[in-house]
């Protein structure tokens, strides 16, 4: 089995609440990840339910004329269900300590496994190029599963948007960074 993923985490966008679109740059940076993307032989596109991440990746499957599938399990991952001021701590704490369960938040393992739910039935289906669109917490955790070492800090230096290929063949797992922010450039020349 040869099948390759591409872990897409949202452009950015005016806020963190489900409905929260995409900010004017964000559009322009969805254009212009459509136009990196565009190439790399995406056959099929799961998206969370969040507008921010579906708006990332429309002007891709626009282009593709593909549809977006829409996946729950890919909603970002909840902390805690009040504000802390020690969020960061906590989060950092929530990588190393996978079972952590703040006050109606998810623990990472319970994040982690729903994202590696859809990924699993994406291995068992036909498509062999896959785009998956999430946010930064859960897209962290989902890459955690396939290598360990990544956590907190690898976190901290994702991008909106950022992408991460992990390449499935003969039983290995492959994960590499592909495109970052600083990747993604606005110009004129924007194909839509």
């Amino acid at each position: 089995m040869q099948k390759t993923l591409y872990i897409v985490r949202h452009c950015q966008a005016v806020g963190q609440e489900a409905n929260a679109p995409l900010t004017s740059e964000g559009n322009l940076q969805a254009i212009a990840l459509a136009d990196l993307l565009f190439d790399f032989g995406i056959e099929r596109v799961i998206s969370s339910p969040f507008i921010r991440a579906y708006q990332s990746i429309a002007p891709l499957t626009e282009r593709l004329g593909l549809s977006i599938e829409i996946d729950n399990r890919l909603s970002e991952r909840v902390l805690c269900a009040t504000p802390l001021a020690d969020w960061r701590e906590r989060l950092a704490e929530s990588f190393t300590n996978l079972d952590l369960y703040l006050d109606g938040g998810e623990s990472s393992r319970g994040a982690m496994a729903r994202g590696i739910a859809v990924i699993d039935e994406v291995l068992q289906q036909e498509a062999n190029t896959i785009a998956i669109v999430t946010h930064g917490n859960l897209m962290a955790l989902i890459l955690k599963h396939f290598d360990d070492r990544i956590g907190y800090a690898e976190w901290g230096k994702l991008s909106n948007p950022d992408v991460y290929r992990i390449q499935f063949f003969n039983g290995a797992t492959q994960v590499e960074r592909m495109i970052c922010a600083n990747d993604i450039s606005i110009n004129q020349n924007l194909h839509y």
